[in-house]
């Protein structure tokens, strides 16, 4: 059983070590010029608050040279980008090549009716199959992410050093960063796969099934996002406009909005949430009275059109704001929450991936032949 499942397996697995071997070495071609920028931007040997400043200017280095924000240009960005986009769309193509047509193939072909009618059981054929196939997609979803984990590691180190600018300012908690690193990787191929199989078992019809999982799969990459800072329990603290770097917002309401940047004595906290709070605790939205005129005259705007923010290097909102006895409210997740957060998201999804298995096998067995 064995031997047949490598038999019509084996032209997806020659592809996927092809594809791994040439984003290894594409990678590798660009790991000493990135090693480079970063050696000679002093960061290796920095200590202290200087490390904050050299950071940033290590990862603009990197982006200098882009024209339109947030559209990768330059060669670091562009690698940078891909390499994420592979391991993000990996576990869907999987879903797609490897899970959807496994059962949904012997359906529409009619070889079910010699497969499963021979000495194998439907238990033990589908067992092997999903055993073999599952741990090589989640083998080759997670070698992607640790060779580009190993490849981008100079950026990793700046952004955790306060480095920003870019889209290689994004944190380990950041959206596209946080699925594609750690633990997380297995996770998400063991369900796709899963998803895969199971929606071919159902519609038995691979072309639909493909697109099928592909639509699921999606769905489930935009919601899980949402669903991330609930997975393990949030901290929250109380502290000042300035301790907590905020932003102060006057909107034309007239309301206040606060963008929290910093948690103070958390280092590399993922912040979920800031609001303002008066004294007694409770959450503040109106701006005081003698603060709406401390917006920029040439950002202002009438009644319901937008915001108007402080203007860049002006502190004068944000005193404001706290001399009326404004403080921050912050909900966020600490550095050290980071494994327990990856473990809570494989573990979802693995779960998922084994119940889908379950039914899986509930299903076939109680197919008639």
């Amino acid at each position: 059983m064995i031997w047949l499942t490598w038999r019509q397996f084996r032209a997806q697995a020659i592809t996927a070590a092809a594809a791994l071997a040439a984003f290894a070495i594409v990678l590798a071609a660009a790991k000493p010029s990135l090693s480079g920028v970063y050696h000679s931007s002093g960061l290796a040997s920095c200590h202290g608050a200087a490390c904050t400043g050299l950071a940033s200017t290590f990862i603009n280095d990197l982006a200098s040279g882009a024209g339109i924000a947030g559209v990768p240009e330059t060669p670091y960005m562009i690698v940078y980008f891909l390499s994420v986009v592979v391991i993000l769309i990996a576990p869907a193509i999987i879903g797609i090549f490897w899970g959807a047509p496994l059962i949904a193939r012997e359906l529409e072909a009619g070889t079910f009716r010699l497969t499963w009618n021979q000495s194998i059981t439907r238990t033990r054929w589908l067992a092997v199959k999903l055993a073999l196939i599952g741990l090589a997609a989640m083998a080759v979803t997670e070698a992607f992410s640790l060779i580009q984990a190993w490849w981008a590691a100079p950026i990793g180190k700046a952004v955790g050093l306060g480095g920003t600018g870019s889209i290689f300012s994004e944190t380990r908690f950041g959206v596209f960063v946080f699925p594609t690193h750690g633990i997380t990787p297995f996770g998400y191929a063991a369900f796709g796969f899963a998803l895969g199989v199971t929606v071919g078992l159902l519609v038995r019809r691979a072309i639909p099934a493909m697109a099928i999982t592909l639509a699921i799969f999606a769905a489930a990459q935009l919601i899980t996002p949402l669903i991330r800072p609930n997975l393990f329990p949030t901290s929250q603290t109380v502290t000042t406009v300035a301790a907590a770097g905020a932003n102060v917002t006057l909107t034309a309401n007239p309301s206040l909005a606060f963008t929290a940047t910093v948690v103070p004595g958390q280092p590399g906290a993922w912040i979920i949430s800031s609001q303002g709070i008066n004294a007694a605790g409770q959450p503040v939205s109106s701006v005081p009275a003698a603060c709406e005129p401390l917006g920029p005259q040439t950002n202002v705007t009438h009644r319901g059109r937008g915001p108007v923010t402080s203007a860049p290097g002006s502190n004068a909102p944000n005193n404001c704001v706290a001399s009326h006895g404004i403080r921050i409210a912050e909900s966020y997740q600490p550095a050290s929450h980071y494994w327990p957060l990856q473990l809570s998201e494989t573990g979802m999804y693995l779960a998922l991936a084994l119940a889908l298995a379950g039914y899986c096998f509930w299903r076939l067995n109680r197919r008639r032949t």
